[in-house]
């Protein structure tokens, strides 16, 4: 019997899940390395999370590496089986997975109706699809859920009109779940703002994304954009310190949806 904590992280290849999956390793969870496309860096991260836990002294730490497409219950509810197949439980989700269109928030010509429907289908579909079938073993551990959601979903300032929708329905899920699920699970999710990973970069360029990085430090309060363990350490705080938190859409963004530091205009919003 398996009786350390289990994590299940979508998309948790590359990026903000790689980095949380690694942290939790670290610190004695069995993790679910899920990714749709990206195996090889996936296998890394299993990788990556093996040696965390050795190096922390959790020699009994596990990792499973799942593949599917969260836009499909079907997969969806696979990953949640094979989870508990090899552990017997789950504690807690992480509904990370996500995508974009870089065209965008005025651009509406470029967004065309199958491109809308695959972002939202992926982005929100596909959590609530993951906490549906989730659901009955987060209550039995008394578990919680984690989104990663965006402040897109909150401001309306985004990559495009798709992703904006896609997380705005994201946010309002999360406070739909922390009812429906209270009092056994807690639910919340994070909004990051611009985060320094590879999702940018190669949507925009490398050029492009040096730009909108220096001008959204130079105009955010805390003068930074969160990296990915920024983002992973506060998951980590939902799940395993937040036990009074939940309904919580928290923002991590540097300060910026408070507005610019005087002088200074909002990078999307001029």
């Amino acid at each position: 019997m398996h009786t350390s904590r289990v994590a299940l992280v979508t998309g948790s290849g590359t990026g903000v899940g790689a980095a949380t999956v690694t942290a939790l390793a670290a610190r004695g969870w069995h993790v679910v390395i899920h990714y749709a496309r990206s195996e090889a860096e996936a296998r890394a991260t299993e990788a990556a999370c093996q040696s965390a836990a050795r190096a922390a002294g959790h020699v009994d730490a596990q990792t499973l590496l799942l593949q599917g497409d969260v836009a499909d219950d079907t997969a969806c509810r696979a990953l949640v089986q094979a989870t508990l197949d090899r552990w017997g439980r789950l504690d807690a989700l992480v509904n990370n997975a996500g995508m974009t269109s870089f065209a965008g928030a005025a651009n509406w010509d470029a967004i065309d109706a199958e491109t809308f429907q695959r972002i939202i289908g992926v982005n929100a579909m596909g959590a609530f699809q993951m906490i549906r079938a989730a659901a009955p073993h987060l209550q039995a551990s008394s578990g919680c859920v984690v989104n990663v959601s965006s402040t897109a979903g909150a401001l309306g300032i985004g990559s495009s009109v798709p992703y904006i929708a896609s997380k705005g329905a994201l946010n309002a899920m999360t406070l739909y779940f922390a009812r429906a699920l209270a009092p056994a699970v807690r639910v919340n999710a994070v909004c990051p703002g611009l985060i320094t990973t590879r999702w940018f970069s190669d949507g925009i360029g490398e050029e492009g994304f040096r730009k909108v990085k220096a001008g959204y430090e130079a105009a955010a309060p805390l003068a930074r954009a969160s990296e990915a363990q920024d983002v992973a350490e506060a998951i980590l705080w939902l799940i395993e310190g937040a036990r009074s938190t939940t309904g919580e859409l928290l923002m991590l963004d540097g300060g910026m949806h408070l507005g610019a530091r005087s002088g200074v205009p909002v990078p999307g919003r001029t």
